[in-house]
C-alpha cells in the first residue's frame, strides 16, 4: 500500500485552514493504483461469506461499488436526508458545532445477511458510528463483520467510537 499511499495529495487549509485534506482523486484517476486498491479489499474478503458492501456517501460509494462488484455482492447506500427516494431509517449524530443525519432504505438488508461497510477516511469516527448505530438498531439480525477505510488518521482517535466492531484501514496517517 506505500506505492498507492504515495499518490495521495495532501491539500493544505482545506476545507478550512489548519486542515490537511487527504486528497484521494489521483488515486481514483490512476487504473493501476485503484485496482491494486479494490484488489486488496477483494482478497482480504475472498473467503469470507459478504451479502452486501455498504458505502457511506459519497466516497464510500465508489469504493463500496466497485468492491461489491469484484466479490459479486450488492451494494447499500448510506445517504445524507433526503436522498433516498423509499421509506428510510435515520440515525441523527453530534458534529462539532450542530448535528447531522444519515439514512438507509428500510429494505436494505435481509436477515441473516453478513455485511462489510466502507468509507474513504475514518476521522473523527463521528459519521460511521452513526451509520453502525443506523444499521445496529434497526436490523437486529445483520451481522457487521468490519468498517473498512483506505484511509485512517490515527491522531483523531475516531476508531474509538466503533463498541467493538473490527475496523480495518489500508494505510495511516
Amino acid at each position: 500500500m506505500e506505492s498507492v499511499k504515495q499518490i495521495i495529495r495532501d491539500v493544505p487549509d482545506f476545507p478550512k485552514e489548519g486542515i490537511i485534506f487527504k486528497d484521494i482523486t489521483p488515486l481514483l484517476s490512476d487504473s493501476v493504483a485503484f485496482q491494486k486498491t479494490i484488489n486488496s479489499l477483494r482478497d482480504r474478503y475472498a473467503d469470507k461469506t459478504v451479502d452486501a458492501v455498504v458505502g457511506v456517501e459519497a466516497r464510500g460509494f465508489i469504493f463500496a461499488s466497485a468492491l461489491a462488484y469484484a466479490l459479486g455482492t450488492g451494494v447499500v447506500m448510506i445517504r445524507k436526508p433526503g436522498k433516498l427516494p423509499y421509506k428510510t431509517f435515520q440515525e441523527t449524530y453530534s458534529l462539532e458545532y450542530g448535528t447531522d443525519t444519515v439514512e438507509v432504505h428500510q429494505d436494505a438488508f435481509r436477515s441473516g445477511q453478513n455485511i462489510i461497510l466502507i468509507d474513504d477516511v475514518l476521522a473523527t469516527g463521528g459519521t460511521m458510528a452513526a451509520t453502525l448505530d443506523l444499521i445496529q438498531k434497526n436490523f437486529e439480525n445483520v451481522k457487521i463483520m468490519e468498517a473498512t477505510f483506505l484511509i485512517e488518521l490515527d491522531f483523531l482517535k475516531g476508531r474509538e467510537k466503533f463498541n467493538g466492531i473490527p475496523i480495518h484501514s489500508m494505510i495511516h496517517y
